[in-house]
């Protein structure tokens, strides 16, 4: 038996679940910008009294590691590393953009096309991979600004859905018959839960101390415009 505790904050969704051998028994979540920190550590109690549990009943802790904002990576990242620390627990690490896909499939489990997850970067630029149905990566993760002409090969020979918040940004360039969008949040704690419990019976863990999340750009400092006073 494995219960799991986990954290989602890759975007503007703060998403925490608890799973039991990759069943989801517990969820608090919400979507707003800049909750990341204030949030995380009151939906782990919310979910932890939800299922009763104690610390110490937990084998392990997984997070959603990127790629996606930075902030919300590192509280997400910071938070799961804290705890493994505290509790002498194991640690994994899920790609957001397979646990993406994964909700998609979950929701639509007849679906034969590919998936597509999008997380918005900045201006028509998304990260981004292409799943098929049975989670297998076609198309590995990226930074790709998208125009009229991304993915017009794989559209000629599939259809493809668009999924996450970046997918809404790309529909009015991506025309094809074949491209479809999804709306709903698929960056939900909820669907890291087979991830992760497979994971961990494989021992697919990460070193704790040395684990970082994938930001695949670096971030990128601005200085303001107008002097502050």
């Amino acid at each position: 038996m494995a219960t799991i505790l986990q954290i989602e904050t890759a975007t503007q969704v703060c998403s925490v679940a608890i799973s039991l051998n990759g069943e989801t028994i517990a969820l608090k979540e919400e979507t707003a910008q800049n909750i990341h920190a204030a949030r995380s550590t009151l939906f782990i109690e919310d979910v932890m009294k939800t299922a009763k549990l104690k610390y110490a009943d937990l084998d392990a802790v997984a997070v959603s590691k990127g790629p996606g904002s930075y902030t919300g990576l590192r509280i997400g990242v910071s938070t799961a590393k804290g705890l493994c620390f505290a509790l002498d627990k194991p640690l994994i690490g899920i790609n957001t953009l397979q646990m993406m896909a994964n909700g998609f499939l979950i929701k639509h489990p007849n679906y034969g096309g590919l998936i597509c997850p999008m997380i918005d970067a900045r201006r028509m630029e998304v990260f981004t991979s292409v799943y098929d149905n049975k989670l297998q990566e076609i198309e590995a993760v990226n930074a790709k600004i998208v125009d009229e002409k991304s993915f017009i090969l794989e559209l000629e020979e599939h259809s493809i859905t668009f999924i996450g918040d970046g997918s809404a940004k790309c529909a009015p360039v991506l025309t094809h018959y074949n491209a479809h969008f999804s709306e709903g949040n698929y960056n939900s704690a909820a669907y890291m839960s087979a991830l992760a419990y497979r994971a961990f019976q494989q021992k697919d863990f990460e070193d704790v101390a040395y684990f970082e999340p994938f930001y695949l750009k670096d971030f990128v400092f601005t200085t303001p415009k107008r002097k502050l006073l």
